[in-house]
């Protein structure tokens, strides 16, 4: 990956909707080049994905809330992550060091859906322990940037 592939990435992080024409005038390439690039980092897996920053309280989602998750002793941990990758509620789940083992951000409509939320995660014998912590608000979120 190259100076040029790096502001390819950062024009699109910032809008994955540009234009070739217009990223290829940002880094001085025709638009067939800048198109061969972004082919180019999607199939070496460079580019993973295009989405949307969405504004959740719009969809009803007001809760933000972070769950710190200490897997079961005879807990299932493959299936524990094919549960939480497939949860519509999860926006985020990493595995994580120190007493944890993951860390999982939820999104919810009310303060009152974290409970099934967590009586699911007991209910498949996933929890040794847990730690609910809810975001009050956002100093930031960031997208992307790339070097």
């Amino acid at each position: 990956m190259d100076a040029v592939d790096r502001k390819i990435v950062g024009i699109l992080a910032i809008d994955a909707r540009s234009s070739l024409t217009d990223i290829g005038a940002t880094v001085d390439l025709s638009p067939s080049a800048v198109n061969e690039r972004i082919r180019r980092l999607v199939a070496n897996g460079i580019i993973r994905r295009f989405t949307l920053d969405v504004d959740h309280r719009a969809l009803g989602l007001d809760v933000l809330a972070f769950v710190w998750i200490a897997l079961a002793v005879d807990a299932d941990e493959t299936e524990f992550r094919d549960f939480m990758a497939a949860h519509p509620a999860v926006a985020e789940c990493h595995h994580v060091t120190g007493g944890w083992s993951y860390c999982a951000k939820i999104r919810m409509p009310t303060l009152g859906d974290i409970e099934p939320f967590l009586a699911e995660l007991k209910a498949r014998r996933y929890l040794a322990r847990s730690e609910t912590v809810i975001a009050l608000s956002t100093v930031a979120d960031k997208l992307l940037q790339v070097p």
